[in-house]
C-alpha cells in the first residue's frame, strides 16, 4: 500500500471544526479533500508541491526581516485542479531565519498575518518531535483503549510516571539512565525493596557482567 496515499485517507476520516486550523506537510495536498475544509469553514495550513501551476491574482505587503518572502492570493491554473478546488487560497514564501530554508505554505486563511501562518507550521514540527519523544522514551506498548479518552489518559499516566522517576532520580542521586530504571522497575514491579538499593543491585549486577564480557573478550 502506498504510504502517502494511506496518509491522504485520512482526511476523509476527520470529522472538521469551523473555525480550527488543521496543519499538515505536503503528502496531504489533495485539492478535492483540502476543498473539504474550506466548505466546513475549517482553516489548513500545509506545504506546496514542486511544481504547483498556479495564478497570481494578488501580492500582498510583507513585513522587512521576518522571514516572509512573499504572501500572494493565487489560483490553481489546470482545469483537474480548478474542478477540485474552485476556489482562491493564499500562498506563502519563508525563509526560516534560524536554519535559512525556504518554505512554501498553502492555507485558506487570508485574516492571520502571513508570519503566524509560517509559526503555525513551525509549531506542527515540535509537536511532532514530542511524539517521536513519546515512542522513544514512554513505556507504552499498546494502549488499553481506542477512544481519545483512553488514550489521552494513557499518554498522560506515562508522562507522570516518566517525571515521577527523573525526580527521584535527581533526589537519590542515580547514575543509571532513565531508561535503565524505568526497565529494573518494570522487572522487579512486584518486589518490596527500597529504590536506591534495588538500583545499586543492578547497576552493580551490570558492571560486573561487563567485566565479565571483558574478561571473555580479553581471552580470545
Amino acid at each position: 500500500m502506498n504510504r502517502k496515499k494511506a496518509d491522504v485517507n485520512i482526511l476523509d476520516e476527520l470529522i472538521l471544526e469551523p473555525g480550527a486550523f488543521y496543519v499538515m506537510d505536503r503528502g496531504y495536498v489533495d485539492f478535492a479533500r483540502l476543498y473539504r475544509f474550506v466548505l466546513a469553514g475549517a482553516f489548513f495550513v500545509t506545504r506546496a508541491k514542486a511544481g504547483l501551476k498556479i495564478s497570481r491574482l494578488e501580492s500582498r505587503p510583507v513585513e522587512e526581516g521576518a522571514g516572509v518572502r512573499s504572501d500572494q492570493v493565487v489560483w490553481l491554473t489546470l482545469r483537474k485542479s480548478i474542478e477540485r478546488y474552485p476556489d482562491r487560497f493564499r500562498r506563502i514564501s519563508y525563509k526560516d531565519p534560524e536554519t535559512g530554508r525556504a518554505l512554501v505554505f498553502l492555507t485558506n486563511n487570508f485574516d492571520l498575518p502571513a508570519l503566524t501562518i509560517a509559526r503555525l507550521y513551525k509549531s506542527r514540527w515540535r509537536v511532532e518531535l514530542f511524539f517521536k519523544w513519546i515512542k522513544q522514551n514512554l513505556r507504552i506498548k499498546h494502549f488499553f483503549g481506542t477512544s481519545d479518552n483512553a488514550v489521552k489518559t494513557q499518554v498522560w499516566i506515562a508522562i507522570c510516571v516518566y517525571v515521577l522517576v527523573a525526580i527521584v532520580r535527581k533526589e537519590l542521586g542515580l547514575t543509571l539512565s532513565l531508561s535503565q530504571i524505568l526497565q529494573v522497575l518494570t522487572v522487579n514491579v512486584f518486589e518490596q525493596v527500597p529504590l536506591a538499593q534495588l538500583v545499586a543491585k543492578t547497576a552493580s549486577q551490570n558492571e560486573t557482567f561487563g567485566l565479565r564480557n571483558q574478561l571473555v573478550f580479553n581471552m580470545f
